[in-house]
C-alpha cells in the first residue's frame, strides 16, 4: 500500500507561539501541541491568540489526540479555547498534565474535560497509522519532552522545545540514547526547536543561575521581588532554595502562580522547605530583609502582577526604597517596550532592578547551534523541517542541516498552514490550509480581518467624532442645531471654531437633501462623506464619525 503523510503546521513556523501541528495519514490525524501567542500592542483589547483549527474541525471524527510537549503557554495555552471545538482526548507529561487540569477547571466550556498523563518510553497508539513514544528532553520547565511518533512511513521525531544540559535542575538530561538508537533504525522527518538557531556555540545550564539568585537574595539589603513564568517551576525552585538558604520566607503572588505553584508542590515538582512557603498577608509580619515575593509579569503584561506594582496599582503589594526586583526571564518579541516600561516604574520607586542585559538572571531553554547539530547528527533524517520560530530562526536551521550535508532527501522550510506530502516517491509541498491567527478578544473569537479590530485601531489613532442631528418627527428637517461631541479626537480649544463651522454644514447638507426625508440611511451616509471632507480638510485628521439622529 502507498502510503501518505501529510503534515500541517497551524501555528509556530514563522512566528513565536501558538505551536501546533498535525500529522495526517489514512483515516488518522494525531496533533502535536494546541498552544497560545501573546498579542502585539497594536491588537488593542486582544487577550490572546491562538491556532485556526478549522481544518481540524471538519475532520474531528479522524482526530485521534492532541499530544503535548511540555507545559509552557505557548505548547497548552490554546486548548481551554480548542477543546470545545475540536472534542478530542489530550495526552501530556506528568507536569504538563497538572498545569491543563488547572486551566480546564477555570474554564467553564471545559470543565468536565481531563487530559491523560503519559509516561516516557512507553509506545501509545493512535489509530491504525500513528503510535507515540515521548522520549524526555531539557527545557527550562520540568517533564519536557520530545515525541517519536511511528508512521507506515517511517519515524518523525518531534523534538519540543529542547536544549542539551548536563545539569538540569529536575535531574533529568535530555534522552540521548533513545534518539542514537532510533538514527540508527532510520528516522523519517525531524522536526526541531528552531528559537535560537541564529545563536552560535551552546546555551549554558540552567544550574549557573542558582549562584547568581542565590548571590541576588543573600546580598539584597531589603525584600527581593522575583518575576518569572507562571510555568517556569525549575526557577521557582531555584528561587525557594536560596531564599531557604537565607532565611527568608516566600510568599507568591499572582493567581496563576499561586494555582500552578500549589500543584507542583502537591505533585512533587517542587522540594519546599517546611515553614519557608508562607501567605502574602502573613509575610508583611515579616522583616522586609528577611522576605522574597515570587510573582507573575516577566514579559510585561499590563493585568500582572508586577505590572501592577509597577504601576503602583497592586491592591497588597508597594515597591519600598531597598527593594530589589529580579526579572527572570528574556522579553519574548515584541514584549521589548512593556518590559522596558515595567523596568522603568521600578526603578522610579527606587528598586534595583536585575534583569537579563545586566546580570545572568535568566537562561533561555533552547538549543543554539551546536546542540541542533548534534541532534541533527544523532537522528540523521530523511526530511527535515525545522520548526519553532521566526522565519530567519527557520533558515538558519535549515543552513545548519544543510551545511551538514544532512536530509539529502529535503530540507522543507514551512509556515503555517503549508501542507507537505511525504511518500515513498518523496516530499513536497502541495497546498496550503487555513492556518490564520484567531485572536480571542474576551467571550469572542475573531480573525485580523475583523471589523472590531479596525475600528479599534481607528479610534485609537484619531478618535470619535458623534455628530447628533436632532430632526423634526413631522418634517424630517433640522428641529435645532446640530451637536458635535468627540473624544480622543483634539483638545476642547482647539475645536472650538472647528464643530460650530462642521454643525453648520451638516444643517445646510440635511436642508439641501429634503427629498431624502423618509431614506434615513442615505442621509446618514452623507452626513458621514461631509463631516469626514470637512474634518479631513480642516483639521487633517480622519477621526471615526458617528451620525446620530433624534426624532423630536
Amino acid at each position: 500500500m502507498n502510503h501518505t503523510l501529510r503534515i500541517i503546521p497551524l501555528g509556530g513556523l514563522g512566528e513565536i507561539g501558538k505551536n501546533m501541528m498535525a500529522l495526517e495519514c489514512g483515516d488518522d490525524i494525531v496533533v502535536v501541541d494546541c498552544g497560545v501567542q501573546f498579542p502585539s500592542e497594536d491588537m488593542l483589547g486582544v487577550d490572546l491568540i491562538i491556532p485556526d483549527v478549522s481544518y481540524m474541525v471538519e475532520r474531528s471524527d479522524r482526530v485521534r489526540g492532541i499530544l503535548i510537549t511540555h507545559g509552557h503557554e505557548d505548547h497548552i495555552g490554546a486548548l481551554p479555547h480548542i477543546l470545545p471545538q475540536l472534542d478530542v482526548p489530550v495526552f501530556a507529561p506528568k507536569l504538563a498534565h497538572g498545569l491543563i487540569s488547572v486551566k480546564l477547571r477555570e474554564n467553564r466550556a471545559t470543565r468536565g474535560k481531563a487530559a491523560e498523563a503519559i509516561e516516557p518510553d512507553v509506545d501509545y497508539r493512535f489509530g491504525a497509522n500513528f503510535s507515540a513514544r515521548w522520549f524526555r528532553v531539557c527545557h527550562s520547565i520540568p517533564d519536557a519532552m520530545g515525541i517519536a511518533i511511528s508512521t507506515p512511513l517511517g519515524p518523525v521525531i518531534h523534538t519540543g522545545d529542547f536544549k542539551i544540559d548536563h545539569t538540569p535542575v529536575d535531574g533529568h538530561t535530555i534522552d540521548l540514547t533513545t534518539l542514537a538508537r532510533f538514527g540508527d533504525e532510520g528516522v523519517l522527518l525531524l522536526c526541531s526547536d528552531s528559537t535560537y538557531a541564529e545563536v552560535p556555540g551552546y546555551t549554558p545550564s540552567e544550574a549557573i543561575l542558582g549562584d547568581t539568585l542565590d548571590r541576588a537574595i543573600g546580598e539584597a539589603p531589603g525584600r527581593v521581588m522575583v518575576a518569572t513564568f507562571a510555568s517556569l517551576i525549575s526557577r521557582v525552585q531555584q528561587v525557594i532554595d536560596a531564599a531557604s538558604r537565607h532565611g527568608r520566607k516566600v510568599a507568591i503572588v499572582g493567581r496563576s502562580m499561586a494555582d500552578n505553584v500549589n500543584m507542583a508542590a502537591e505533585m512533587g515538582y517542587l522540594n519546599i522547605p517546611a515553614g519557608t512557603l508562607v501567605s502574602l498577608s502573613e509575610i508583611r509580619s515579616h522583616e522586609p530583609e528577611r522576605t522574597v515575593l515570587i510573582t507573575t509579569g516577566s514579559q510585561g503584561e499590563p493585568t500582572s502582577a508586577l505590572v501592577r506594582i509597577a504601576n503602583q496599582d497592586h491592591r497588597d503589594v508597594s515597591v519600598v526604597e531597598g527593594d530589589t526586583v529580579v526579572i527572570s526571564a528574556t522579553p519574548i518579541p515584541g514584549n521589548e517596550l512593556l518590559v522596558s516600561r515595567t523596568i522603568d516604574n521600578l526603578l522610579r520607586q527606587g528598586a534595583r532592578v536585575l534583569y537579563d542585559r545586566i546580570a545572568t538572571v535568566h537562561v533561555h531553554g533552547h538549543a543554539s547551534q551546536e546542540e541542533l547539530k548534534m541532534m541533527l547528527s544523532l537522528t540523521k533524517p530523511r526530511y527535515f523541517v525545522p520548526v519553532h520560530g521566526e522565519y530567519r530562526h527557520l533558515m538558519a536551521h535549515a543552513k545548519l542541516a544543510w551545511d551538514m550535508g544532512l536530509a539529502e532527501s529535503g530540507i522543507f522550510v514551512l509556515e503555517d498552514g503549508d501542507v507537505l506530502e511525504l511518500s515513498e516517491e518523496g516530499g513536497r509541498v502541495v497546498e496550503s490550509v487555513p492556518a490564520g491567527p484567531i485572536l480571542i478578544d474576551g467571550p469572542s473569537a475573531r480573525d485580523m480581518g475583523s471589523e472590531v479590530l479596525r475600528e479599534r485601531r481607528a479610534l485609537a489613532r484619531d478618535g470619535v467624532v458623534v455628530i447628533v442631528v436632532s430632526v423634526d418627527a413631522g418634517t424630517g428637517l433640522p428641529a435645532y442645531p446640530t451637536k458635535v461631541l468627540a473624544s480622543g479626537f483634539m483638545e476642547s480649544e482647539e475645536t472650538s471654531d472647528l464643530f460650530p463651522k462642521l454643525s453648520g454644514i451638516i444643517d445646510d447638507v440635511i436642508n439641501e437633501k429634503q427629498e431624502l426625508v423618509d431614506e434615513p440611511d442615505r442621509i446618514r451616509n452623507l452626513v458621514r462623506e461631509a463631516a469626514s471632507r470637512f474634518i479631513q480638510t480642516e483639521a487633517r485628521r480622519r477621526p471615526t464619525i458617528v451620525p446620530v439622529f433624534l426624532e423630536v
